[in-house]
């Protein structure tokens, strides 16, 4: 700290002094008036070093009065950290009026001719004790000690610390009366700040000798209007410099020769780091609990432990204060609560302990409403700015004393002095512990939609269940009754989509204590519904979905949140808006829970045969129209989802492909899948291999329709494209990369009449078999065949028909017909269709053999099929056909 500047001053004779005592000191007086009359700026002493500008040419000299006052306010280095000034304003008062006390007295006894110089540079006071021996009715008394010392080697010049050496030898003490000093503020209407009754010091003025100084002054404060608006400059920073001005009229002697009274001006400036701050402390307790003994709200025990680094010993009186924290306007501030402290002991030198008792009843509705132009409240700025680490601001209006024996003059003094005491934040870290969604429902959006916009945003509906992490401070009942949250979510620190709750959600929580190291937690669960997913980067989730599919752990998201909760506190029901959160999640695979989750082994496969374990099944075929190239149709489909996840599905359109080549789609509308088993699910498909495969197409198609009724192994391959979901293209696109081949579902159709025990009867094997069964007339040379339709309300033709029959591999008969006929839904037989035996072969025997019983016969067929406009020429393989023989 710099030695705060000394801008003028003078000693003065009164009128009342003799005569002989005017002329002896005509010559200093003449001086000293001339510096009162012609500037504040005017040195104290007469130097004849001192520059054009006024200023000293050696300013490293360090008078009496510069060493007194960096003495009691704290220029050493150590004390430069926590200034006197930061304790509280009568004791400030007191310590500025006795450090001027002390300089004025210095000066009186030192203001002879010859020494004034050397007295101003030499002589060094030193507190050991500065001790509040209690309030009185209208000031207080301050019992200062101290070791006053004359130092001949502080003085520069030689040839003034030899006059001071002679001098003070000869004098040998110098003693001062009674006196009283009055201190002005000049820049604030010369206000007067107080008045100090200090009582007579006798000290010894030789070199190298130390007066241990001990006394009782009686401090009596001035304006406390004026005070007041010095103390609130200062706080607010607008205090740049602050100038005192102390006047007082001291007796002197020296042994027994009677100076006579002495008048002392002295004006000094702080300005810059002179200027003091709020002290260091440290909030080493903080507990914040409900009210006791018989109030209402929240209670809180906070313990504060404060530096004390000077020989100061004060006991202050239990003080009660307002606290506030920042309103919507910078200017206003919202009260809370209140804090009290007990008595306070401090000691020399010894850290302060100071236990604080707060309480707030009720919170002001101010506190909680939404700032115009914002959307947070100041209750939301405050608890925002705490949890993320950074300082908060309380403000703490003075003071209130419960104790009724505080004088008044104390109580004007401090009342309406609003101190900002920043409030230190404690980042909350990974607040959340443990995240889970339960019963997940997916909603795709409408498909018309205009992309990009909130509608078109896929929504999750959910039970979200979520662990937070309570500060230990915090043991008052919490109940969170309704949530909603804007959350930013990264996969592999990037930044992967974003969820919008922007609604709020009902909830509610369970408080569930800690155990050993663990604090305090806070279940909450809450039933999200339709919240938005807006997914950021397509590649990045396709990674997710991957791993979400095909992965045997839980995947790690990153969420960084704003959560706005409504909660029931002791204080009553309020919203806390935007607090920033941030955790760990873990989301579990897209997969039931069976035994072997999360087991190691069982990543790389687990998911492949979920995606087998669909076991889709067709039924209800029916046609809805037809072109040359195409048919529509409809189906139900009965699937089984083997998630623990559930959608509901507006539109979606998927693509048919057969080893890599498209020949149709399917389109599902308005339909729930939910997990486990789900039946009669409403499909519609276009069945057009030439439109979306050429020629090449058309080929692939009829070959697997021909391997199909003849139940063979086929299967389908099922992909997104962009335009699956009209509305959100990307998650169209995204899904593509993650094609699903399935067997060829296996339509349902009538079951032939059985009793089981025909040996002939072919086995069921759970495949669709076009023919059931067929009748042999040998006379006519005719057959008939039972056809099965996998059509449900739909009449296929027979347009042509080249086939073979076969027993164990030898031909046995060959049809040939070209008219056609018509093949109804369900069960229907073939009109008699002419057979060309192969007469003398071992196929024709063995049926000539069968007759009048039954044997299987094989067959392979060239067709050609119309259903509407829509025909297609296919061949047919067919085994284990059971044959009635008959004449």
């Amino acid at each position: 700290m710099e030695t705060p500047e000394q801008t003028w001053g003078s000693t003065r004779t009164p009128s009342s002094r003799p005569a002989s005592q005017k002329s002896t000191r005509s010559t200093r007086s003449a001086r000293s008036q001339q510096s009162i009359t012609t500037t504040e700026q005017t040195p104290l002493l007469a130097r004849e070093d001192w520059s054009d500008n006024g200023r000293p040419e050696e300013e490293e000299q360090t008078p009496a009065t510069t060493s007194l006052l960096r003495s009691l306010s704290g220029s050493s280095a150590k004390s430069a950290k926590v200034p006197l000034w930061k304790k509280r304003w009568p004791s400030i008062l007191a310590l500025v009026l006795l450090c001027l006390v002390v300089v004025f007295i210095m000066f009186g006894f030192l203001a002879s001719e010859g020494i004034e110089e050397y007295a101003m540079q030499a002589a060094d006071f030193r507190p050991t004790r500065l001790a509040l021996d209690g309030l009185t009715e209208h000031g207080a008394n301050v019992h200062v000690e101290g070791d006053f010392t004359m130092d001949a080697n502080r003085v520069k010049k030689q040839s003034v610390r030899n006059i001071g050496r002679f001098g003070t030898w000869i004098a040998r003490e110098a003693e001062s009366g009674p006196t009283e000093v009055d201190v002005y503020l000049p820049e604030y209407g010369n206000i007067l700040i107080g008045t100090a009754k200090v009582p007579g010091v006798k000290v010894n003025i030789r070199n190298g000798h130390t007066t241990h100084v001990s006394f009782v002054a009686t401090l009596q404060p001035g304006s406390p209007d004026g005070i007041r608006n010095v103390a609130n400059d200062w706080i607010d920073g607008r205090l740049g410099q602050i100038r005192l001005k102390g006047m007082a009229t001291v007796p002197l002697k020296s042994g027994l020769i009677t100076i006579g009274k002495q008048i002392v001006e002295q004006s000094m400036l702080f300005q810059g780091g002179d200027i003091p701050t709020l002290p260091h402390y440290n909030i080493t307790k903080l507990n914040l609990r409900e009210a006791k003994h018989g109030h209402k709200g929240l209670g809180a025990d906070a313990s504060i432990v404060v530096t004390n680094d000077f020989p100061v010993q004060i006991t202050l009186p239990s003080v009660a204060v307002d606290v506030g924290i920042k309103g919507c306007s910078a200017d206003k501030h919202i009260m809370i609560g209140t804090a009290q402290t007990g008595q306070l002991d401090v000691k020399p030198k010894s850290d302060v302990k100071v236990d604080v008792t707060g309480n707030v009843e009720k919170l002001p509705d101010p506190l909680t409403q939404v700032c115009p132009d914002s959307t947070k409240s100041p209750l939301d700025a405050f608890l925002g700015d705490y949890m993320k680490g950074e300082d908060a601001t309380i403000y703490i209006n003075c003071c209130n004393f419960p104790d009724p024996a505080t004088p008044a003059w104390a109580r004007d003094l401090l009342k309406d002095i609003t101190v900002p005491v920043p409030f230190a934040g404690k980042d909350m870290g990974n607040l959340i512990k443990n995240f889970s969604l339960a019963d997940v429902h997916f909603s795709l959006p409408d498909p018309w939609a205009e992309p990009g916009t909130p509608e078109a945003a896929p929504k999750i509906s959910a039970v979200v269940k979520v662990d937070i992490g309570l500060p230990n401070e915090m043991n008052f009942p919490l109940d969170v009754t309704q949530v909603k949250a804007v959350a930013d979510i990264y996969y592999h620190k990037k930044k992967l989509g974003k969820l919008n709750l922007d609604k709020w959600q009902k909830a509610k929580s369970t408080r569930i204590e800690g155990h050993g190291n663990e604090g305090p937690s806070l279940l909450v669960q809450s039933d999200i519904k339709k919240a938005p997913i807006e997914i950021l980067d397509d590649d990045l989730f396709s990674e997710v979905v991957q791993a979400l599919l095909f992965g045997g752990k839980s995947v790690m998201m990153d969420l960084k949140a704003a959560v706005s909760v409504g909660v029931d506190t002791p204080m009553g029901k309020l919203a806390v808006r935007d607090i920033p959160a941030q955790g760990v999640v873990p989301v579990k695979p897209i997969r039931g829970g069976g035994d072997n989750d999360d087991k190691p082994g069982h990543g790389d496969h687990d998911g492949k045969e979920k995606l087998s374990a669909i076991n889709l099944k067709i039924g209800n075929l029916s046609i809805v129209d037809t072109s040359p190239t195409s048919i529509s149709l409809t189906a139900h489909v009965n699937l089984t989802n083997p998630t623990n996840y559930s959608a509901t599905v507006p539109y979606f359109n998927i693509n048919i492909l057969v080893n890599g080549t498209h020949l149709g789609t399917a389109t599902a509308k308005d339909i729930e899948v939910h997990p486990g088993n789900n039946t009669n699910i409403l499909i519609s498909a276009i069945w057009d291999p030439y439109t979306y495969g050429g020629s090449h197409g058309k080929e692939v198609g009829a070959e697997l329709l021909s391997q199909y009724v003849s139940s063979f192994n086929t299967s389908l391959t099922l992909q997104a494209h962009n335009g699956s979901i009209p509305s959100v293209p990307s998650l169209g696109r995204l899904l593509s990369n993650f094609p699903i081949t399935l067997p060829a579902p296996h339509m349902s159709t009538p079951k032939p009449p059985s009793d089981g025990d025909d040996p002939d009867q072919p086995e069921d094997d759970g495949k669709s078999h076009f023919i059931r069964d067929a009748t042999m007339h040998l006379i006519s040379s005719t057959a008939i065949f039972t056809l099965s339709s996998p059509f449900s309300s739909t009449t296929m033709f027979i347009t042509s028909l080249n086939a073979t029959s076969y027993y164990e591999g030898r031909p046995s008969g060959k049809i040939l017909y070209e008219l056609p006929f018509a093949v109804p839904p369900g069960l229907s037989e073939t009109p008699r269709l002419p057979v060309e035996w192969s007469l003398g072969s071992v196929g024709y025997e063995a049926i000539r053999k069968a007759l009048g019983g039954k044997l299987k016969l094989s067959a392979f067929a060239i067709v050609g099929v119309r259903i509407g406009e829509w025909r297609e020429t296919i061949w047919f393989q067919g085994g284990q056909i059971g044959a009635n023989v008959r004449l």
